[in-house]
């Protein structure tokens, strides 16, 4: 059993966990995962670990809750527990000191993206974060990016804060204003990372990306997690989860990712009464 000692929501429907976990804060480095489990009859999902303290035996989780057990994870609050959690996954970022770095989040994916700008940032990179919402509630870790970047962006569809505009916007805004740019990483929605990777393929700028496959183990055993990378299956939970974003076949990940989007939405519904109730207890 894993508790938590902080919960909090940064947004709409994303919620910030640390969680004791000293053995996974000891070892864990940036871009690598857990798998997650509320209970023993729960479903494992994959989770980035955005941050951690070794002196503590703390991590930080950072949840969007969108499906049944998301939004179960986010009913939790500090002093419960998670059942398990199984890491650190995945191979570690490609840490480098690249020259200028520009590290793109979009919703969520600026939780993934905040550990790898800390590390780039310490690997002496002048780094520009880029974090997109829709609107001014869903930019998060701007604070925290402020911390660790030389230049922060935050960017809102709907123009509530920040750039009005796609973080793909900023990006090209930066590149037609002459910014130097020796190496791009992004992590969000799947079409936002495929707009990153086109934008930088034509100026031939470096590009990692983090992919958000469907994954159940974290081994390799399920084969859930399969991606086409440079015309070869991989398997993002053992392989990446970070790839060449201009070998990665964005449609393909897509078609992969929608494959139960009925069933997914069917466990919702019919949990849905149950995590209303839940909170509801909570909150009495």
């Amino acid at each position: 059993m894993n508790t938590i000692v902080e919960a909090r929501f940064l947004g709409p429907d994303t919620k910030l966990l640390r969680i004791v976990a000293p053995p996974i804060a000891r070892k864990r480095k940036p871009g690598q995962f857990v798998i997650a489990r509320v209970h023993a009859e729960g479903e494992r999902i994959p989770l980035t670990i955005a941050d951690a303290d070794a002196e503590q035996g703390t991590i930080t989780l950072i949840v969007l809750g969108i499906g049944k057990t998301t939004k179960l994870i986010n009913t939790l609050e500090a002093g419960d527990c998670l059942e398990d959690l199984a890491g650190p996954l995945g191979q570690p970022s490609d840490i480098q000191n690249f020259g200028t770095a520009v590290c793109i989040g979009g919703g969520v994916g600026t939780a993934v993206v905040f550990p790898i700008a800390k590390a780039l940032k310490s690997a002496g990179n002048y780094v520009i974060s880029i974090a997109g919402g829709r609107d001014a509630a869903s930019v998060i870790l701007e604070n925290e990016l402020r911390q660790i970047s030389d230049e922060v962006y935050p960017t809102t569809d709907d123009g509530s804060h920040g750039f009005h505009g796609l973080v793909t916007d900023k990006l090209q805004e930066l590149i037609d204003a002459g910014q130097r740019i020796d190496y791009v990483f992004a992590s969000g929605p799947v079409p936002m990372m495929q707009a990153v990777a086109a934008i930088t393929a034509r100026y031939e700028i470096k590009t990692g990306v983090s992919l958000n496959p469907i994954m159940v183990d974290g081994t390799g055993m399920c084969g859930g997690c399969r991606a086409l990378v440079n015309n070869q299956t991989v398997f993002v939970c053992v392989d990446g989860p970070e790839f060449d974003a201009h070998q990665v076949d964005f449609d393909t990940l897509m078609l992969r990712n929608r494959m139960y989007r009925e069933q997914e939405e069917a466990s919702l519904d019919a949990h849905q009464c149950k995590l209303e109730a839940h909170a509801d207890m909570r909150r009495a």
